[in-house]
């Protein structure tokens, strides 16, 4: 159906060669691999102790129950986001309290914001490096101390990118990483956890595994006949066919990064001169970037739904990150109007495909479909006004 696809797996015989691995072991779930895993994350993101996990959203819930976050507490949470960041503030009790972006261009958490919604319940800020975009993390770190915040960051875009030389995800307090099926380092379902806290490190371990002791792998290797339960826990463990897929992607990730950044200049290069789309994050430069999505921004009267449409009679698959939280049902009544430029984001924004093994001949596919559809809008409007 699609010339050009939203995304492309970066997989071949090496991920195959993985799975069979763990097939022929016999020992399927968290083990030896998912260590082996944590080791790695750990080493690639320089800094931090790293527990692999079931998804980004597991380690997000986690994340706020380690920090004993509840009923009557409230997160700042960036209002352009995925679902997931407001659904686990819920899910704790607590009130997701939205800030809005930093401007049209800029479209990370505005610090300012952030901090003229700070109340006596608020105990967190949640960050999220969009497409791979650093926050300003000096400004959010030091907002944080002033007030006696703890940090999470979303860096579920942002594995490899980086906040001058440290790498998101290791300067709050918490890092949250997505490993789900479109993300840099894809293995279908999964995330990761990383601190450099002990006292946070050794919670994740524990509310993983049901609060369990010791884990299945110990008995079954003889270290441990029983266990005991510390406390109520859940289980977001990862297995070990996905950790073994994480470590074959993660050798794979650096160079995953680059070619995206390649297709970005590409596509820049490409639709520079097209009216009607603008680029976000223009000239703004924190340290490397991971280049998850291509994210644009149509001009203000264009109707998006009409693009997409018109992209998809073409081939190409394109899509929103995100749609506004106020038009989903299960939150009616969660107010945007106070996030004036994230709404309009919300309802302007547009993404194409962009995914590591993409050609340089698809960018020009890509291009061509999107110049042509911006083209027909306007002869509509035209001929309608």
């Amino acid at each position: 159906m699609w010339k050009v696809q939203l995304f492309e797996l970066n997989y071949d015989e090496r991920e195959t060669r993985a799975v069979s691995e763990v097939l022929e072991s016999r020992w399927l779930t968290m083990g030896q691999r998912t260590r082996d895993f944590e080791s790695a994350f750990e080493e690639f993101l320089g800094a931090g102790q790293c527990t692999a996990v079931s998804s980004a959203t597991g380690a997000l819930h986690m994340a706020l129950l380690a920090l004993g976050i509840g009923p009557g507490d409230e997160v700042i949470v960036p209002a352009l986001t995925f679902v997931a960041d407001i659904n686990v503030v819920k899910m704790v009790g607590a009130e997701p309290i939205l800030a809005d972006c930093e401007s049209l261009n800029l479209w990370n958490i505005d610090v300012h914001d952030v901090e003229r919604r700070i109340t006596n319940r608020t105990k967190a800020v949640l960050c999220v490096h969009y497409a791979g975009y650093s926050c300003r993390m000096d400004e959010l770190t030091a907002l944080c101390e002033r007030h006696g915040l703890r940090l999470i960051e979303d860096a579920a875009h942002a594995p490899g990118a980086r906040y001058g030389q440290a790498a998101l995800g290791t300067i709050g307090d918490i890092g949250c990483f997505s490993f789900f099926t479109n993300k840099n380092l894809s293995v279908g379902e999964g995330g990761m956890l990383s601190t450099g806290d002990e006292g946070l490190h050794a919670r994740f371990r524990s509310l993983r595994s049901h609060g369990m002791t010791s884990l299945t792998l110990d008995r079954h290797e003889g270290r441990a006949i029983s266990y005991d339960v510390l406390e109520p826990g859940l289980n977001y463990r990862i297995d070990e066919i996905r950790a073994a897929l994480g470590l074959v992607q993660l050798d794979k990730l650096p160079e995953g990064n680059r070619r995206r950044g390649e297709l970005m200049k590409l596509y820049q290069r490409r639709l520079e001169p097209v009216d009607g789309v603008t680029w976000p994050f223009d000239g703004y430069s924190a340290g490397a970037n991971s280049f998850h999505i291509c994210p644009v921004l149509l001009d203000s009267g264009i109707d998006r739904d009409a693009i997409l449409m018109a992209l998809k009679e073409r081939g190409v698959q394109a899509s929103i990150h995100y749609p506004a939280f106020g038009g989903f049902a299960a939150y009616p009544h969660l107010d945007t109007s106070d996030t004036p430029i994230a709404e309009q984001i919300s309802q302007r924004e547009l993404t194409l495909p962009l995914f590591p093994t993409m050609g340089d001949a698809a960018v020009e596919i890509v291009c061509d479909a999107l110049t042509a559809c911006l083209e027909e809008a306007r002869e509509l409007k035209t001929a309608a006004g």
